[in-house]
């Protein structure tokens, strides 16, 4: 696992954005482990969190895109910091794009926050995770409705690796199928088990026996095929 992956990990924990225990989620589905990426509030954060995102997505997508697509609202720090940080790693200046969720009629007027977007952009969208995939039937009639632009890919914070809300495979690999454009994650959940399985990490292990047990007891009843 690359470096900045187990780095990506263990500042989940410290930032308090991954934690374990029991949780409910949007699908109603309980789990032992959840994902809060609204918990990334101080600049020193947000800075470091756009550096692993720019990581990421050059690894997974190189520096052939113009546009940073963030979803309104987590999407649009996530946008402005990974533009950042994208800047500052790679000498690449990459435009950011929001939306909002209605549309602005006096001044700076449309649906857009940031850059606009013309026919032939190349763009990337960026996520903190997904889980159902209804984040992006909403995004994708966005961006097609502003300009005739080629969406590279998706990336996201964390790959759950779980069923998707239509079947057997993951959200992003329903993504994958549904869109044709790839995805990608700085982090599987796989990835984040054999990390933190039974190490210490910022003062305890998060992941012992029972945890681990309870984990795998969930992706037996809604682990994905892919």
């Amino acid at each position: 696992m690359e470096a900045y992956k187990q780095e990506f990990i263990e500042f989940m924990i410290e930032c308090e954005v991954l934690k374990f225990g029991d949780f409910t989620l949007k699908s109603g589905r309980k789990s032992p482990f959840f994902m809060n990426a609204g918990a990334y509030v101080t600049g020193s954060a947000l800075g470091r969190l756009g550096e692993y995102y720019a990581k990421a997505i050059h690894d997974r997508y190189g520096d052939d895109f113009d546009v940073l697509f963030g979803p309104a609202y987590k999407g649009i720090p996530l946008s402005v910091a990974c533009t950042i940080a994208y800047s500052r790693l790679y000498g690449k200046e990459i435009r950011y794009c929001s939306n909002r969720k209605e549309v602005k009629d006096h001044g700076d007027v449309g649906i857009l926050l940031g850059s606009s977007l013309k026919d032939g952009d190349r763009v990337v969208i960026i996520e903190d995770v997904t889980t159902s995939g209804k984040s992006i039937e909403e995004t994708f009639p966005i961006l097609k409705a502003q300009a005739d632009v080629d969406i590279v890919g998706l990336m996201v914070s964390l790959n759950r690796m779980e069923k998707g809300q239509k079947g057997q495979v993951s959200a992003l690999e329903e993504i994958r199928e549904t869109y044709g454009f790839p995805t990608g994650a700085i982090v599987t959940m796989q990835e984040v088990i054999e990390h933190l399985y039974n190490r210490p990490c910022h003062g305890r292990v998060w992941i012992d026996d029972e945890i681990k047990a309870r984990i795998d007891a969930y992706y037996k009843e809604y682990g994905a095929e892919r």
